[in-house]
């Protein structure tokens, strides 16, 4: 049970992240309830709350709105209702699995460190945390190895560790809480959206407004599990704010520096996308195809080059801020942008100041 509790609970973008979303397609049942034959009619998120142990509402309807609800082999919403002899089932992408965090001497840059937290600044390549495909050689199982000589800190026990998340693909600042009190302050903070998120990244098009603000419900794409879509109506998914600026313009790309309001999943990949300014050599949302530009082999090799000098999506996670959990001192932490981007835009820079290609 606990396990796809834990599931369901890292679809809860509110408190926290832009969850990695691995590339398994297939759906596992993790558990299974037939309706009685005196069922009377009730919305399935309550069904399978009164079954559940350790399941909450929101929980449930987050679980649904992911499409991992189904009644009888077909995905519901939370306010389907449960008929007689109905077999509702609870759907993961990858099977049910004891995880153990097993500790492992990976490299970390830690940026910040006290009795409370620490802040690291996590690589591009590196998933946050193990899941499907991933059960090993995440930065929860280098944080294991790292704290392995404090015996407050136990990796296994959800009141610590990760309090938000960043794709695999995507570099940059994460803080990470040491006690049980540190996380549920640090969670609080990053719900109320008091925290302070800025990340830098370079997308195709020139984006003709200094600035601006992107704002639309994100949810699953029902046609593609694996990718997250706008919603602009407000009729499903979750409502989210990005607000971005114009760093520089660049020939056929745009440096920005995206500020999140909220944490969705996938937010400023899916938001960029959505405005029409998908992010450079985002393979998952298209960006890994000549966008604009030219027809000219010269350019077409250019852009090829670019692609192998940052082989990922061009985001950055570079600003981090929040008041700190214990002394309420205002914490502010700045990284620089790596070295596969910082050479990316280089080229680009150069590209925009002599047009030869």
């Amino acid at each position: 049970m606990d396990d796809l509790i834990d599931d369901i609970d890292e679809l809860d973008d509110d408190s926290t992240f832009e969850s990695d979303t691995h590339s398994e397609t297939s759906m596992y049942e993790h558990f299974r309830f037939v309706a009685d034959k005196g069922q009377s009619l009730l919305r399935v998120d309550k069904f399978l709350v009164d079954r559940m142990m350790g399941a909450t509402r929101n929980r449930i309807q987050l679980a649904a709105e992911a499409g991992c609800i189904l009644v009888n082999g077909l995905p519901v919403k939370s306010n389907y209702r449960v008929k007689p002899l109905d077999v509702v089932s609870l759907v993961m992408a990858r099977p049910r699995r004891e995880l153990e965090i097993i500790p492992e001497d990976i490299p970390l840059n830690i940026v910040y460190e006290d009795a409370d937290l620490l802040v690291v600044n996590k690589p591009a390549g590196l998933v946050v945390h193990p899941g499907h495909g991933n059960y090993t050689g995440t930065l929860v199982n280098a944080l294991a190895w790292y704290l392995r000589d404090d015996p407050t800190y136990d990796p296994s026990d959800p009141r610590l560790g990760l309090v938000h998340r960043i794709d695999k693909d995507t570099s940059g600042l994460l803080v990470v809480a040491k006690k049980p009190e540190a996380k549920a302050d640090l969670s609080l903070q990053f719900f109320h959206k008091t925290t302070t998120r800025t990340y830098n990244a370079l997308v195709w098009g020139i984006i003709r407004d200094d600035e601006g603000t992107i704002e639309g419900n994100i949810a699953r794409n029902p046609r593609d599990r694996m990718q997250m879509m706008v919603f602009p109506e407000g009729d499903q998914g979750k409502s989210a704010v990005t607000h971005y600026r114009v760093l520089e313009r660049l020939g056929y790309v745009t440096l920005v520096e995206c500020r999140l309001e909220t944490g969705r999943t996938h937010q400023i990949r899916v938001h960029m996308k959505y405005i029409g300014h998908t992010l450079f050599n985002d393979e998952r949302y298209g960006g890994s195809d000549i966008l604009k530009g030219t027809t000219f082999t010269k350019y077409k090799q250019f852009v090829q080059n670019c692609f192998e000098q940052c082989p990922r999506q061009a985001l950055h996670a570079k600003t981090l801020g929040f008041r700190h959990p214990a002394t309420g001192e205002t914490m502010s932490f700045d990284s620089v942008i790596p070295e596969d981007m910082e050479g990316l835009i280089q080229r680009w820079r150069t590209y925009a100041n002599t047009k030869e290609l």
